[in-house]
């Protein structure tokens, strides 16, 4: 495999021609330009980063192979009214390969045929996790202040996830509002594709950037640690009472 080279017209021409015929019988006429223009440059991308990302947290899944750390392309059309049996964005994620992952926070890199975006945080915390997020911030706001102490310094991420219409509590200080009425949570970097082409530059951007928001991503292990060994010791104490 060979090193990051960047995404070519190639691929982005693939992507829209598949959004416009977004049928198996297409598809299977073009089937290896979606393994040499997406599939190879995104298994390229996510080995470019498995080291890096290794540093930041050894638990990290980082083998670059579908279903590991890069989706696949079909779509699971079983709950959704949308039929189209193929994805037209795709995206590699590096979290820890856990049943509860959606509980602890993952990084990652996600390519359209006109925008990609990255970042870091929850992709579906359960209202247990949010809650207990919420406890941790109001018991130590000092803490949570030092793991964000990145975020006015910068002005790559946003924070992003659904917010709740009315505020959870009251009074909550300006600064922390915008994290603290979210139903989950993560920061994003959202960006048009220029001239249909990404530089080889871009895993120096992912470094940057996901170094950058690693303080963020360890506080937030800590909040589903913590979560995980409170269902466990639920788990024993019912145990203990049946025998």
């Amino acid at each position: 495999m060979g090193k990051f080279a960047g995404f070519s017209s190639a691929m982005f021409q693939f992507l829209t021609n598949l959004s416009d015929n977004n049928n198996k019988q297409w598809f299977e006429l073009h089937k290896a330009d979606y393994q040499e223009h997406v599939l190879k440059p995104l298994q390229s991308l996510a080995a470019g980063l498995g080291p890096f990302m290794q540093g930041i947290d050894a638990d990290l899944e980082v083998t670059p192979a579908l279903n590991r750390t890069i989706s696949r392309i079909y779509r699971d059309t079983r709950f959704s009214r949308d039929k189209s049996p193929y994805k037209t964005s795709h995206w590699i994620t590096f979290k820890r390969p856990r049943i509860e992952w959606k509980d602890y926070p993952a990084y990652f890199f996600e390519i359209s045929p006109d925008w990609y975006r990255y970042g870091m945080g929850f992709y579906s915390a359960s209202r247990v996790t949010m809650d207990r997020f919420r406890k941790a911030l109001d018991s130590n706001p000092a803490k949570f202040r030092s793991a964000t102490s990145f975020f006015p310094k910068q002005n790559v991420f946003e924070i992003e996830g659904d917010r709740y219409k009315r505020p959870l509590k009251p009074g909550i200080p300006a600064e922390l509002d915008d994290w603290y009425n979210r139903k989950s949570i993560y920061l994003a970097c959202n960006q048009r594709v220029e001239d249909s082409v990404i530089g080889k530059a871009l895993i120096t951007d992912l470094i940057s950037g996901f170094e950058t928001i690693a303080p963020l991503y360890h506080y937030l292990c800590k909040v589903a640690a913590a979560g995980r060994m409170a269902h466990l010791l639920t788990v024993k104490v019912r145990i203990d009472e049946r025998t």
